[in-house]
């Protein structure tokens, strides 16, 4: 008998701690629920398309795409809402977005040219070395050019002295038309002298580009030295 009464004290204190357990916490979870009144007591700041500030307890609909603020009840902004941007925002944002990633990138080229340049070369001579032997070969390609240019240029004063003697090139009234053959050589001839201008032009730029880019490695090498020196 006194077992049994035992028992049942035992099952009651369990079903009382589990009730207690469950007040407490539906308690908490009332506690952390934000209430109808806390609600009501948020403030929310615009602006018209005048720009000037306005409060309520609602953005107005024609506002409603526009960046605004809520407010809690001691007037501290708390949340922030960004608006809808324009095309022109939009054309800003992505220029600006541009010009970041053109700037890493440039940025992670660099880095990547000072490793090369690092693990390349040892010494200026080095490079130096490299250089000469770049713009020699170059300064032979001008020179063979150059050459084909001359022969060329000689080729079309030749032809043109020939082709004095016939229509349209002659004085006379009465010259024949010109022989079709030497007409056409003289247009190949001509066409092959701007090409060859066209590519002796070409040589130097990159001569130039080859002695610039150079220079450029070997004030960034001793650079490099340096910083590595220091550290």
């Amino acid at each position: 008998m006194h077992s049994t009464t035992s028992n049942t004290i035992g099952l009651h204190r369990i079903e009382f701690t589990k009730l207690l357990v469950a007040v407490v916490t539906l308690i908490a979870l009332i506690w952390t629920l934000p209430t109808r009144a806390e609600d009501d007591t948020r403030v929310y700041r615009w602006k018209d398309k005048n720009g000037e500030s306005h409060y309520g307890d609602r953005v107005p609909p024609e506002y409603a795409g526009n960046a605004h603020t809520v407010l809690n009840e001691q007037g501290v902004a708390i949340e922030t809402v960004a608006g809808q941007l324009t095309p022109e925002e939009l054309a800003v944002q992505r220029e600006r977005a541009r010009i970041k990633a053109e700037a890493d990138e440039a940025l992670r080229q660099a880095v990547i040219r000072d490793k090369v340049l690092l693990s390349t070369y040892l010494s200026v001579d080095e490079i130096e070395a490299l250089r000469d032997r770049r713009v020699e070969l170059l300064a032979g390609q001008l020179r063979i050019t150059q050459k084909y240019l001359d022969n060329l240029r000689a080729k079309l004063l030749k032809l043109e002295r020939e082709a004095q003697r016939f229509s349209p090139y002659s004085a006379e009234p009465n010259a024949p038309p010109i022989d079709e053959k030497l007409a056409r050589e003289l247009s190949e001839t001509l066409n092959s002298i701007l090409l060859y201008e066209k590519n002796l032009a070409k040589s130097r730029d990159e001569t130039k580009q080859v002695q610039q880019k150079f220079a450029a490695d070997i004030k960034r090498f001793r650079e490099l030295q340096g910083l590595t020196l220091n550290n």
